[in-house]
């Protein structure tokens, strides 16, 4: 992947963390969230894919793993950042 493309994936990793932090104000379970944001990153993979040239997959599939990846991060980084304060 090349630097410039980087951003399109990130993107998807902000953006599913910003609608968990959303949903988290529902009174859907939490336990639910990490497949949220896993299924919100696959239909932005797909949306990145059709609607961003330079996305870095060359097929659907490949976009949606990417999209699904990015917003299984979302919540890696959450829970990361939740962890070092806690035990800070």
């Amino acid at each position: 992947m090349e630097i410039a493309t980087f951003g399109n994936v990130a993107a998807i990793t902000v953006i599913c963390m910003l609608l968990a932090q959303i949903i988290k104000t529902t009174k859907l379970d939490n336990k639910w969230l990490p497949a949220l944001c896993g299924l919100m990153g696959a239909v932005l993979g797909a949306i990145g894919f059709y609607m961003m040239p330079e996305y870095p997959a060359q097929d659907i599939l490949t976009a949606i793993a990417i999209g699904i990846m990015s917003g299984l991060a979302a919540t890696g980084v959450h829970q990361t950042f939740k962890q070092i304060r806690t035990n800070s």
